[in-house]
């Protein structure tokens, strides 16, 4: 288990200005322990503003006021499913039972505008799941997330959300009941800080989390520019398997799933169909990878990991031609983790287009959510 003074440095750390999770694990990697990288961090990057003790201390006192718990990746709590990918989440924030991140549930996700019908498909669907005794996950948002969550706890089951601002944060304003439900019932759970509120950038970031705890996405209507479509890219990136609700082609929420149908992702109808193909996986399921050590080798680390910079230069490297993501990681000099990130920033914004042979275009500027 982490002890104070260690949790303070994985605070620190991980909160300090152009520090994300990647570079995180690069430098804990090299030098051994977040403790061991804030003492060199100057050396690699002079004006890095460090987040200070009193600061870190400061963030642990609302956190518990709030009542969360913290899961670091040296806890043995952490879910294994999710520290196997990545980018995983250096740090976590728990309001409920933390047992319940382990072992991976499935995640419903889908559109905020979502019909009478596909908020009903949810319901059903997450209702059977919960009352087999399986975890849904989602992100609490309007429409599918909430139907999901709703009908998992009426069910008698578990459920699990995944914010994009703290943990303690409720957004929407309208899911107050139900955040309190899921927090008394089952788990809340964000790697921002307390009292973060959300921001379009932390979107995608919270999809990689729904994902990574989960052993398989299931989407329920999705337009083509979905959030929910970008969770079940990442969960086929990740080794999950990807599910969809079919719709009539008349609907654009269906484009999302039928989409995905097309390009090889499980058709169901019902919870008994995940169920199905579920089985033959196993408890934990085989598709998921075995979790990564927190340390390994030591590696070189980029001079300069600021997140603006790097999306700016991946920006730059794009234009209106569909270009190799191989040859943006190429031109931008950093590591395929990072360029990743920020194209995902762009597809949410929808400036991005993806084209076959993992080749990515420029499209014109689009207001994020």
């Amino acid at each position: 288990m982490t002890s104070y003074d260690e949790l303070i440095d994985w605070i620190r750390l991980i909160r300090t200005e152009s520090i994300g999770p990647v570079s995180f694990r690069k430098y804990v990697d090299k030098f051994g322990s977040p403790a061991e990288a804030l003492h060199h961090l100057p050396t690699f990057k002079r004006d890095l503003k460090i987040v200070s003790p009193a600061q870190a201390e400061d963030e642990v006192r609302r956190a518990e006021r709030a009542k969360l718990s913290y899961l670091t990746w040296a806890d043995a709590a952490y879910p294994t499913a999710l520290k196997a990918i990545d980018d995983a989440p250096p740090v976590l924030l728990v309001k409920g039972d933390i047992g319940l991140l382990s072992p991976a549930g499935i995640a419903i996700v889908g559109a905020r505008n979502a019909s009478v019908n596909g908020r009903k498909l949810a319901a059903m669907i997450s209702g059977g799941l919960a009352a087999a005794g399986i975890t849904v996950i989602s992100g609490m948002a309007r429409g599918i997330d909430g139907a999901a969550h709703d009908a998992a706890l009426n069910a008698g089951g578990k459920t699990i959300a995944i914010l994009a601002g703290g943990t303690d944060v409720i957004y929407p304003p309208e899911h107050a009941a139900l955040h309190a439900r899921i927090a008394e019932a089952g788990a809340v759970v964000s790697e921002a800080a307390p009292g973060a509120e959300p921001t379009a950038a932390a979107f995608p970031r919270r999809n990689r989390i729904i994902s990574g705890l989960s052993r398989g996405v299931v989407v329920v209507e999705a337009s083509l520019k979905s959030g929910s479509l970008i969770t079940a890219r990442l969960a086929g990136e990740q080794g999950r398997d990807v599910y969809a609700v079919p719709g009539s082609p008349l609907d654009p929420r269906a484009q999302g799933p039928n989409g995905l149908i097309r390009d090889g992702a499980a058709l169901v109808e019902n919870h008994s169909d995940i169920i199905a193909l579920l089985a033959p996986l196993g408890e934990t399921g085989a598709k998921i990878r075995a979790a990564r050590p927190l340390h390994s080798q030591p590696i070189e680390i980029p001079q300069n990991t600021d997140g603006d910079d790097i999306r700016r230069r991946v920006e730059q490297a794009l234009g209106p031609g569909p270009t190799a993501v191989d040859e943006v990681v190429r031109q931008c000099q950093v590591s395929a983790a990072l360029v990743a990130t920020a194209l995902l920033e762009l597809e949410l914004a929808g400036r991005l287009e993806r084209h076959p042979g993992n080749r990515v275009a420029l499209i014109g500027r689009s207001r994020i959510y």
